[in-house]
């Protein structure tokens, strides 16, 4: 079959330039007697409406709060952290100066001093339990996390979630009495936590935000899971989580540096849903459009700009290979949560003793923490949780009609009765794209129908305010 059409768009990109430098082909590429097409019109799959789907950029008042995330009292968050000795959740509690008790004492000590201008709208908790003998836990301790609470001026039944965990290690799990400094892992996390927790006490965000530094996660994700054990035990509506673990460097074990990205792992088919969700999941092609995933896309749409200074990879996994973070724990009871990573980890500075080997320094030191990155990190998760609490909730009881043998989209929702709706988008893309890449509005309704083909595109419905925030997209399911 000869080839009649050739888009340098659809080249590899050495090749498409090596074209076009060497002058010789016109653009369009025309081949087999002079057949001509629009490179333009290649685009697959059509699409008749809507428009290409631009990013939500920041407003003024997010920029402004974006601008006060300070790199120097991240660092200094950091720096006293580490000087607590170690902060082993099976160390001392008692000890004022050392131990996972004096650094839980302190984080809540600062998170109180915060909320001191927050008009009476944040408050700060430490709930715990003790924790008996279970797997790393060889003796009863008691696991407390420490919990800023910022309630909606709004929505309040909305929920947000930020953790970072201030529990550390060596390279024995069960070592609670050797120095453990923990600088990357996990008190770049924290850090965020806390500042992100001193920047929003002075706002009003329109749903509650609670921010976390969470204990135990080293040992088995103890703190994090009595989080949102007892959030689900209180039928809370989390609409998002957000973890930071391990987001304090921007430099790898190779040298490799890419200080402005950071990654963003998303569990694929959530791990709570029916047997008969997940086979119907896989049958539409639904196993990239999870909660957790669009979780993902709306914080790369809303956060990777030139406000945060960063970009976001999506990386379509619940974790990396041979690790787990506190997110899964909120992933297990139903909620949608991501966790943020730095793109390039050493694990010479990742639960290891300190010491020197073969001139190679090894330990989770603070002078291995680029504190302008995890600063950017940190905007990276502002930007994601204002725009989320700002927005209007999760669209619900989305549903697609497949009874038809057609080429129409006919889509249903639940119409919210929030006063400061504006209306409704549908979002899609192409089965094998990454990010949403068109939108239409189609006004503040419960069903629409659309000229595109149900078969060849995947779609999304979102739901958008009268403040022109917008909430990450849900994905329909057949009306059964």
């Amino acid at each position: 079959m000869l080839l009649r059409t050739l888009c340098l768009g659809q080249l590899p990109l050495a090749f498409a330039n090596e074209l076009l430098l060497s002058r010789e082909l016109p653009d369009p590429i025309a081949i087999n007697n002079g057949d001509y097409t629009d490179c333009a019109n290649a685009a697959w799959p059509p699409s008749e409406v809507g428009v290409e789907l631009v990013p939500q950029a920041p407003d003024d008042e997010l920029r402004a709060m974006v601008s006060e995330v300070d790199p120097k009292r991240i660092e200094a968050i950091i720096e006293k952290l580490v000087s607590f000795g170690t902060r082993h959740t099976l160390s001392t509690q008692t000890d004022p100066n050392r131990g996972i008790g004096a650094a839980r004492d302190w984080i809540a000590s600062e998170m109180r001093g915060y909320a001191n201008a927050s008009e009476g709208r944040m408050t700060v908790t430490v709930p715990g339990y003790i924790q008996g003998n279970a797997s790393r836990i060889p003796f009863p301790v008691k696991i407390s996390n420490v919990v800023a609470t910022i309630k909606g001026s709004v929505t309040p039944e909305k929920v947000y979630v930020i953790t970072g965990h201030y529990d550390n290690r060596v390279t024995d799990v069960l070592d609670y009495t050797s120095d453990a400094p923990g600088a990357n892992d996990d008190a770049s996390g924290t850090a965020i936590a806390m500042e992100l927790s001193r920047v929003l006490a002075k706002r009003k965000p329109r749903s509650t935000i609670m921010l976390g530094a969470v204990a135990g996660e080293e040992q088995n994700l103890y703190g994090s899971n009595f989080f949102a054990q007892t959030l689900k035990n209180a039928s809370v509506n989390v609409e998002g989580m957000l973890n930071n673990d391990i987001v304090g460097s921007s430099t790898g074990d190779r040298g490799q540096r890419d200080p402005y990205t950071i990654r963003a792992f998303a569990q694929g088919p959530p791990l709570t849903e029916s047997n008969v969700t997940a086979a119907r999941r896989l049958q539409i092609g639904g196993e990239n459009d999870s909660p957790a995933r669009e979780l993902a896309r709306f914080s790369a749409e809303v956060a990777a700009n030139d406000a945060t200074g960063m970009n976001i990879a999506i990386i379509y996994r619940l974790d990396r290979f041979l690790r787990g973070g506190d997110h899964s724990s909120f992933l297990q009871a139903g909620y949608p949560a991501i966790r943020f990573t730095e793109p390039n980890e050493n694990f010479n500075h990742q639960h290891q003793d300190i010491r020197v080997e073969n001139g190679t320094q090894y330990g989770d030191l603070i002078e291995f923490v680029d504190f302008d990155f995890t600063a950017r990190v940190g905007k990276v998760n502002l930007a994601t949780l204002w725009s989320l609490s700002e927005a209007p909730g999760l669209v619900r009881n989305v549903t697609i009609d497949t009874t038809a043998l057609d080429n129409n989209c006919r889509l249903s929702w639940a119409v919210s009765n929030d006063s400061d709706l504006e209306g409704y988008e549908v979002v899609w893309r192409s089965t094998t794209a990454s990010l949403w890449t068109y939108q239409v509005e189609v006004g503040k309704v419960g069903n629409v129908t659309l000229p595109l083909s149900k078969d060849n595109v995947i779609f999304g419905v979102r739901a958008v305010g009268k403040n022109g925030y917008k909430s990450p997209a849900t994905y329909p399911f057949p009306a059964v």
